[in-house]
């Protein structure tokens, strides 16, 4: 009976190591950012929290600018709770950020374009799944766009088309539509490039994970049943084939 016990413990551990690693493969996220797009005006003020990576206390809001790394609070950022609040960007403090745990841990990193010209690009900041609508919208922040106004969209260098409305909608999108965007508004300028991603359907078992992840009771409950009535049945078993045995011989 002992050695059905150390089994049931071996069992048990192997399978809530599993669930926690895999666990934490889905939690890694991306710092949520607002405004929710990928270029700003300079004096502009965004503001960063990491509530979707983790919520225990000790964080840090991260950047790398353009090759040194520094956190939200030291030279740049100030802290309100949660939340850190970026006043007054500068082209300078274009950059990827992103979170970072007491542990090291990391989410994904955003990219973020600060630009002093008067056009930017609203596009998506974060990946959006295939089979979604996509709008790019191109603004003009000296001057409202008219309909004789010629807008013209770029992919990856390469003209896509002329619209005389600001928007550029992308219907059932999929992974041929990644790549680096831009928009030029006729008399006001170009903005600069924007990396638009795809995530892929492909993984259909993302979002029940992501669900079983978000309250891991329940999952261990079930695997710790599970794992005590294979252990039984197996012991169940080995008795049974154990009183049979004088009879055979």
């Amino acid at each position: 009976m002992h050695f059905f016990f150390l089994v049931l413990i071996n069992m048990w551990l192997l399978l809530v190591t599993q669930v926690w690693d895999g666990c934490d493969a889905q939690r890694v996220s991306f710092p949520h950012v607002v405004p929710k797009t990928s270029q700003h005006y300079e004096y502009s003020t965004l503001s960063f929290d990491c509530k979707e990576f983790d919520v225990s206390p000790g964080w840090r809001l991260m950047r790398k600018v353009p090759t040194e790394s520094t956190a939200c609070g030291t030279s740049w950022g100030v802290f309100s709770g949660y939340i850190c609040i970026f006043k007054h960007v500068f082209m300078g403090d274009s950059g990827q950020y992103w979170c970072e745990s007491r542990d090291g841990k990391k989410s994904n990193t955003v990219n973020i374009t600060i630009t002093p010209g008067p056009v930017i690009l609203e596009s998506p900041l974060l990946p959006v799944m295939e089979g979604n609508t996509v709008s790019l919208r191109c603004k003009n922040k000296t001057a409202s766009t008219n309909a004789s106004t010629s807008i013209s969209f770029y992919k990856n260098g390469l003209f896509i088309k002329n619209i005389s409305t600001s928007t550029l909608i992308i219907h059932n999108i999929n992974k041929s539509h990644e790549g680096l965007y831009k928009c030029n508004i006729s008399g006001a300028g170009e903005s600069p490039e924007s990396w638009l991603a795809v995530r892929s359907r492909d993984n259909t078992d993302y979002h029940m994970v992501t669900l079983l992840c978000y309250d891991q009771l329940p999952v261990l409950l079930y695997l710790l049943i599970r794992t005590v009535g294979t252990v039984l049945w197996v012991a169940l078993l080995l008795l049974v084939l154990r009183k049979r045995q004088p009879w055979n011989n």
